[in-house]
């Protein structure tokens, strides 16, 4: 039975067949709306203001109509509110405000950010709280859907509803992880490091590869951090390699000296990454302090090349 006022939602029992909606029509919001249709549920409205939104909801949710977001809440018992983060607390208050939100109804926000408290207005006015955050890149495509397949979902949601948010998200295929409230932020920040600043690094390094005469720069990597990622999840620190985990000073000032040469926008990063990289290593065991000296010396801006310009310092492995 879906919920509504009179019949308000009951988290003991798997999610019934709802009507969805979706406000922000980006590459979330309509991905998830479409696996949950996959589960039997039914999307009845979206909410969007760009041309690529609406593209985006008529490719992977064709036939449903595009409405403002008062109408989106009018029409679902679960609405996905799948806008950026810094938007979402703005929009909560507005619904809630406007008069809006029903009681009974499921309010499922996706952002990593923010625990349930942020819809705290809409619980108010009778509402049923879920952050529901997909640990996932997102394209916009129908490909999403079937990423979602094994993705863990960071869970925050009152007790009394847990069963209900761990149940939507195994719908959807995913994998429910528990975050506490209070712990959201740190969670987010620590999918912003690995994820976003690891599509910042291979874009620098394809870039990199394409001025040292690359052609195929992404055949090149593709093997070598495949490798890598496999090995860091498995390992951890003790998967680090290179000249940093190894005391190379006169390699990783060669590489700094390259890097100011032909892209000097690329030295801070290679700086902090080498920092912290020297830093793990040392405190795991791989570094040897007799090396760290030196090495640390050439991290912290003293001449590139320092004494090591005739020792080989070019050649990595």
């Amino acid at each position: 039975m879906n919920p509504t006022a009179q019949e308000p939602f009951d988290p003991r029992d798997r999610p019934a067949r709802l009507t969805v909606g979706v406000v922000g029509a980006g590459r979330v919001g309509p991905a998830l709306a479409a696996s949950l249709r996959l589960a039997g549920h039914r999307p009845v409205a979206v909410s969007g203001v760009s041309d690529a939104s609406v593209r985006r909801a008529a490719a992977l949710l064709p036939d449903i109509p595009i409405v403002t977001p008062a109408e989106v809440l009018a029409r679902a018992d679960l609405v996905l509110l799948t806008v950026p983060d810094d938007a979402l607390p703005g929009l909560v208050d507005g619904l809630a405000e406007t008069g809006a939100v029903r009681p009974g109804q499921l309010l499922v926000h996706t952002s990593g950010r923010y625990g349930a408290k942020v819809l705290d207005p809409a619980l108010r006015a009778g509402a049923l709280p879920l952050a529901l955050h997909p640990a996932m890149t997102f394209t916009g495509t129908s490909v999403d859907v079937q990423r979602l397949a094994g993705c863990s979902f960071g869970v925050t949601a009152p007790e009394e509803l847990r069963l209900a948010a761990e149940a939507l998200v195994i719908e959807m295929g995913g994998e429910p992880e528990w975050i506490a409230e209070e712990s959201r932020p740190l969670y987010h920040a620590a999918l912003a490091l690995g994820a976003n600043h690891l599509v910042t690094l291979v874009a620098q390094s394809m870039e990199l590869l394409r001025t040292a005469g690359v052609e195929a720069p992404e055949r090149m990597l593709g093997p070598l951090l495949g490798a890598a990622l496999d090995n860091a999840l498995r390992s951890g620190d003790a998967a680090l390699t290179g000249p940093v985990a190894r005391g190379d000073a006169g390699t990783v000032a060669a590489h700094v000296a390259e890097l100011r040469a032909h892209a000097p926008g690329a030295v801070a990063g290679y700086l902090a990454m080498a920092r912290t990289t020297a830093d793990r290593a040392l405190a795991h065991g791989l570094l040897k302090p007799e090396l760290a000296e030196d090495l640390l010396g050439v991290l912290a801006g003293g001449d590139p090349l320092g004494d090591a310009r005739g020792d080989g310092a070019g050649g990595t492995r």
